[in-house]
């Protein structure tokens, strides 16, 4: 099937999404785009219909909202089924963070977008896929527990229709309310549990989050493997006088942080803890993390 199912998030980007998405679409069409459109209703519709359209023969997708958006898409195609046929997903950055584009783009994802979609170009990229103690979810951006979870829980609740205003807020505000976790794991061939106290763990596909903040600098969607980055139990005023440095990547450089590339990671006898994952956040028992190559064509 030669068209695209489109799916728009009209809640996306503080409602933006819904201005703008019918505009987008018919410049789209204009173009010669064959796209069939629907929109999401709530939290997990996207994936609901992403299923079933990939259950009808669709093969190409186009998420129309933000980062959640194309999120509930992957999981929608991917979650639960022992083989996937190559789809091809592209965007309609209309939400908050559209972290995801960034790598890819510094001249505005939309614009990047709209034109990939038109020259029928795309690239593959890696998924990241999360098995927990009730089932599995993909992953295209990143999963990070600690203050990065923490920091997007609130943000989500109270401050997401200031965009990344909005994630500066939650960030002072988890400052203030500063813990640090420990959650055992090992990596690869790793004999060792790692159990050590950590500000935040986080396990990238791409290199942003929450919009513009480089928490991954060495991370490459397409190199078939996860970056680890792991910043040590900085206290208070330690962390805001390097906070600026999430923005920049330079705080893999900062004594108590650490990075490394790598495959496999296996949690030991986790229980619940809350994960970002894509901008969500999740309270799941992480049994095992894996990479799976070029899994995915992305328009960009």
């Amino acid at each position: 099937m030669d068209r695209f199912f489109a799916i728009v998030n009209p809640a996306a980007g503080g409602g933006r999404s819904a201005k703008l998405a019918g505009p987008a679409l018919a410049r789209l069409r204009e173009k010669g785009l064959k796209v069939d459109v629907i929109a999401s209703t709530c939290p997990g519709h996207a994936l609901q219909l992403a299923r079933e359209a990939y259950d009808q023969g669709y093969r190409r997708f186009l998420a129309v909202g933000g980062d959640g958006t194309a999120h509930e898409i992957l999981n929608g195609v991917f979650a639960g089924r022992s083989a996937v046929q190559r789809i091809t997903l592209g965007f309609l950055p209309l939400g908050t963070g559209n972290s995801f584009l960034r790598d890819f783009t510094k001249d505005g994802a939309s614009a990047a977008s709209m034109q990939a979609l038109l020259q029928g170009r795309s690239r593959t990229v890696d998924l990241l896929r999360l098995t927990h103690a009730t089932g599995e979810i993909y992953s295209f951006n990143l999963l990070s527990v600690g203050f990065t979870a923490d920091v997007a829980a609130l943000t989500n609740r109270m401050f997401k229709p200031f965009g990344d205003f909005g994630y500066l807020l939650g960030v002072f505000v988890r400052v203030v309310q500063l813990r640090w976790r420990s959650l055992a794991l090992r990596c690869d061939d790793d004999q060792e549990w790692d159990e050590r106290r950590a500000l935040f763990l986080t396990f990238n596909n791409s290199k942003y989050t929450g919009g513009r903040m480089l928490i991954a600098p060495h991370a490459d969607p397409t190199d078939g493997l996860i970056e680890f980055v792991r910043w040590g139990p900085i206290g208070r005023l330690g962390l805001l006088r390097t906070l600026p440095r999430l923005y920049d990547g330079s705080h893999v450089n900062h004594p108590l942080a650490s990075r490394r590339a790598v495959r496999h990671v296996e949690f030991k006898g986790a229980a619940a803890v809350d994960i970002m994952i894509d901008g969500e956040v999740l309270t799941l028992e992480c049994r095992a993390l894996d990479i799976l190559p070029a899994a995915v064509n992305i328009c960009i």
